[in-house]
C-alpha cells in the first residue's frame, strides 16, 4: 500500500494499552506467553506500563467492575476476567512511582459512586503522578454491581445518563475548589492559603447534593483528563459535552467515519472544538513477522477458547440469552434477535448483524466475539496491521487506538517490536513524548478554573 498524504495539522495518531489482568482474548490465561496469575501480580502490571512508556504509549488503561460476574459458575471456573484483580485507583498509584511519563487512566461508576469520592481519588492520582491521571467515566451495566450496592435493579438506562451527567459536572467544580495559587505556605506570614481562593460548591440537584469544597488541591491538569465509552445516541451527547477522548467498537471505516463526524459535530453546541476530544477505538492486533505466522498466532488463540466459555460470552453480548440448548454449529436462534438490550448496546448490534449478514453459526459468532470481546480484530504482518491504521487515520476514522493485546505480556511485546517501528518510520506515532502530563501528550488544553479571572 503506498503511503497516504496526510493532514500535517493533525498531527500523530495516539495509542492507548488497555490491559485486562492475562489480555484481552477470552481464552489468554491459557496461553504459555500470558502471566497466569496477573490478577493480584503487582509486578505484572509494572512491567507492562514499563514496556509501554519505554515504547511511548500515550496512556495505559484498566477497566473496572464493582462486582465478581455472575452467570454459569462452570463456565465462569474457566474465564478469569472480570473475576478477581486490583482496584485500579491503588494499583495506578503505585505504577506512577515507577513511571515518569506514561498516563494513567482508570475506569470509576458514575452508577455506584459518590462524586466527592470520585473528585479525591482522581485529584490525587494526579498529584502523584504529575499531572498524568484520567478517569473514564461509565454508566454501569452489570446488574451484579447493584446488588453491593442496596438496590435490587439497575437504574434505567436514561436516568444512567442524567446522573453521569450531573455527577461529572459536580466532580468539575470540586476540582476547582482551590484556585491554582491558593496555597502560599509563607512561614514570614503565617499564611498557608490565601482564603479568598477556596470555594465551595453548593451543589444541590436531581440526584446530588454536594457542599464541598474538596480536601485536595486544584489537579496539576486542572481537572484530570476525561474519557468515555459510550456510542449510543445519549452517550454521544454526553461525550460532545464533556469527554476529552472516547474509546468505542467499530468494525468499518465507514462506521468509524460516520462517529466520528456525528460526535464532532456535536461539540459546538457546547462550546467545544473538534480537536480537543480524541476518538480512539478499541484494535485487536495479531502481529506475526509474516502473515502466516499471525494467523498461526490466531489460530492458536481460538483453539484454547473452551465451548462453555464462548457459550457464555455470547450469552453476555445478548442480554443473557442461553444459547446452551442450540446447536453450536447452527445458525442464532430467531428469539435472540428478539430480546432487549441491557448492557453494551453497541456489542449487542454487531452480534445480531454478524448473524443475519454474515449467517455465522454460535460456534462462528463466540470465536469472532472472542478475540476482543467484541472490537476490532486486526491480523497480519507489521506493514500490513500499520496499512490499515494509516488509512482509518488519514480518511478521518480515527484519532487514534486503543490497542488490546490479545494475551499479556506476550503480546504487547509482539506490537512494541514489530508495529511500534514501522509505525515511527512513517511517521505516523512520536520517537520522544511531547511532556510531563498526560494533557501534553494528547495534545489538550488545560482547563482554567471557573473562578479565574
Amino acid at each position: 500500500m503506498a503511503r497516504m498524504p496526510r493532514d500535517p495539522t493533525r498531527g500523530q495518531m495516539k495509542l492507548g494499552a488497555f490491559f485486562h489482568p492475562t489480555g484481552h482474548h477470552v481464552a489468554s490465561w491459557l496461553h504459555p506467553d500470558a502471566q497466569a496469575d496477573a490478577g493480584t501480580n503487582f509486578r505484572h502490571y509494572l512491567e507492562l506500563a514499563q514496556m509501554s512508556e519505554a515504547a511511548k504509549f500515550d496512556l495505559m488503561f484498566l477497566a473496572d467492575a464493582l462486582a465478581v460476574r455472575d452467570g454459569n459458575l462452570e463456565a465462569l471456573s474457566r474465564w478469569p476476567q472480570y473475576m478477581a484483580y486490583f482496584e485500579p485507583i491503588t494499583l495506578l498509584s503505585a505504577i506512577a512511582s515507577q513511571t515518569s511519563r506514561i498516563g494513567l487512566v482508570a475506569t470509576a461508576t458514575t452508577s455506584y459512586n459518590e462524586p466527592y469520592n470520585v473528585a479525591r481519588k482522581f485529584g490525587s492520582l494526579d498529584h502523584i503522578s504529575g499531572g498524568r491521571a484520567g478517569w473514564n467515566v461509565v454508566t454501569s451495566a452489570n446488574l451484579s454491581e447493584a446488588f453491593n450496592f442496596g438496590r435490587e435493579a439497575h437504574y434505567e438506562h436514561g436516568e444512567r445518563y442524567d446522573r453521569a451527567l450531573e455527577f461529572t459536572e459536580v466532580v468539575f467544580g470540586l476540582w476547582d475548589s482551590w484556585e491554582d495559587d491558593a496555597f502560599l505556605r509563607d512561614r514570614a506570614t503565617g499564611r498557608y492559603f490565601d482564603p479568598t481562593k477556596l470555594h465551595t460548591l453548593n451543589h444541590k440537584g436531581e440526584h446530588f447534593s454536594v457542599r464541598g469544597p474538596l480536601n485536595v488541591a486544584r489537579p496539576p491538569q486542572g481537572h484530570p483528563v476525561i474519557f468515555q465509552a459510550g456510542s449510543s445516541d445519549v452517550g454521544r451527547e454526553l461525550a460532545a459535552r464533556t469527554a476529552e477522548a472516547v474509546f468505542t467498537p467499530q468494525h468499518s471505516l465507514d462506521g468509524a467515519q460516520e462517529f466520528y463526524r456525528d460526535l464532532k459535530g456535536r461539540m459546538a453546541k457546547y462550546g467545544r472544538s473538534p480537536g480537543h476530544l480524541k476518538v480512539m477505538p478499541g484494535l485487536n492486533p495479531i502481529v506475526g513477522r509474516t502473515e502466516q505466522e499471525a494467523h498461526e498466532k490466531h489460530r492458536y488463540l481460538q483453539s484454547l477458547i473452551h465451548p462453555d466459555v464462548g457459550l457464555e460470552l455470547l450469552s453476555n453480548a445478548l442480554a443473557d440469552f442461553d444459547l446452551r440448548p442450540y446447536d453450536l454449529d447452527g445458525p442464532l436462534p430467531e428469539a435472540a434477535f428478539s430480546v432487549v438490550p441491557k448492557g453494551s448496546t453497541t456489542s449487542f448490534r454487531n452480534v445480531l448483524r454478524w448473524a443475519r449478514e454474515e449467517h455465522l453459526t454460535i460456534r462462528q459468532l463466540y470465536q469472532r466475539f472472542a478475540g476482543a470481546r467484541g472490537q476490532r480484530t486486526v491480523i497480519g504482518s507489521p506493514t500490513q496491521i500499520v496499512d490499515q491504521m494509516e488509512e482509518w487515520f488519514v480518511k478521518r476514522g480515527v484519532d487514534g487506538f486503543l490497542i488490546q493485546p490479545s494475551h499479556l505480556p506476550g503480546g504487547l511485546r509482539d506490537f512494541i517490536s514489530l508495529v511500534i517501528p514501522e509505525l515511527q518510520e512513517r511517521g505516523l506515532f512520536r520517537t520522544e513524548y511531547e511532556g510531563p502530563t498526560l494533557r501534553d501528550q494528547l495534545g489538550l488544553p488545560r482547563p482554567p478554573s471557573r473562578y479565574q479571572q
